[in-house]
């Protein structure tokens, strides 16, 4: 099965779905039977803060001994994590006729869960439906007479975001974080070079290039301006340092038994609060919080614990 998205066609890939032969790249959207998913009402404002927290909200979900990544996004207030295993997908894919340098981008089916309203067929047995405002996959038995389901999926059903397949595999930084680091590497090029021609002595060929730098970017004559924009960006980046990892400090105090149920976090601290089940998983996260040199706050229930500190 598959349909036509935006710029390229997207495949619906399922367990029993048909070898296919491909000419081009191709964008894939996976059924749920390729992932994991939990919803969470989580206090953090941006994705990269809850993904954070991803591999500690499916300890004990997983299947041990394998590689999982993560994927997160924003129903209305409700955070969407999907776990999944991608050497596991590229290889079912593969032995479908559908090899890694033929995909384009991978999509999850929760991400176009308003196409589902009518149940789509998945083969002579299977069918996904909308339950809960999760898609699931259900037998086509359980279906009544009045459900029946389509055997074509709409035509606007491409999401906005997805995996890059070949970034995922190539490379440890994401399309928006290497262009953001390339930018401020190539700012911090033009900045030495100026400074290395102005005390690297006065040649004929340092002169030349650093006049054509002074043409494209008038505001480096300024040593003040240069000095500027390197501590603007050492201190940009020293505090979105820090809170990555605030961030992946406190995910590390999350496991069975505990629950984050606030966090706030500004230019200067966060506070956040963890609901825990007993005691002693009420003494460990204590301990955690003692380790990374956090203030506890007292709360009227013992199983409520308060953590604050400094970025």
């Amino acid at each position: 099965m598959n349909f036509i998205g935006k710029t390229k066609e997207l495949l619906l890939a399922y367990p029993s779905m048909q070898n296919v032969t491909l000419q081009e790249s191709v964008n894939v959207m996976l059924t749920p039977q390729f992932y994991t998913l939990k919803k969470e009402s989580i206090p953090v404002k941006y994705a990269y803060q809850a993904k954070k927290i991803a591999p500690s909200l499916f300890e004990g979900l997983l299947e041990q001994g394998r590689t999982y990544d993560y994927m997160v996004f924003k129903e209305e207030d409700t955070w969407v994590f999907i776990a999944y295993d991608l050497d596991n997908i590229t290889h079912f894919l593969a032995s479908k006729g559908i090899e890694a340098s033929m995909i384009s981008k991978i999509f999850f089916a929760q991400q176009c869960i308003d196409s589902f309203h009518i149940p789509l067929a998945l083969g002579d047995k299977e069918a996904l439906v909308v339950l809960d405002d999760i898609v699931v996959v259900v037998p086509r038995i359980a279906l009544g007479e009045e459900e029946q389901p389509s055997f074509v999926f709409p035509q606007n059903c491409t999401p906005k975001s997805g995996i890059s397949l070949q970034g995922e595999i190539g490379s440890i930084l994401s399309k928006k974080q290497a262009y953001t680091l390339a930018s401020i590497f190539v700012l911090f090029a033009i900045v030495f070079i100026v400074e290395g021609a102005r005390y690297g002595g006065e040649g004929d060929v340092g002169t030349q290039k650093l006049q054509k730098l002074y043409e494209a970017y008038p505001a480096l004559q300024s040593s003040y301006t240069r000095e500027g924009i390197v501590n603007k960006y050492r201190e940009i980046d020293q505090k979105e340092r820090k809170k990555r990892e605030t961030v992946k400090t406190l995910g590390s105090m999350i496991f069975k038994g505990v629950t984050l149920t606030t966090l706030r976090i500004d230019e200067k601290k966060f506070k956040a609060q963890f609901s825990c089940d007993n005691a002693q998983v009420a003494k460990r996260v204590k301990e955690l919080a003692k380790k990374a040199k956090y203030n506890i706050s007292n709360t009227k229930d013992n199983h409520i614990i308060g953590i604050e500190g400094s970025i």
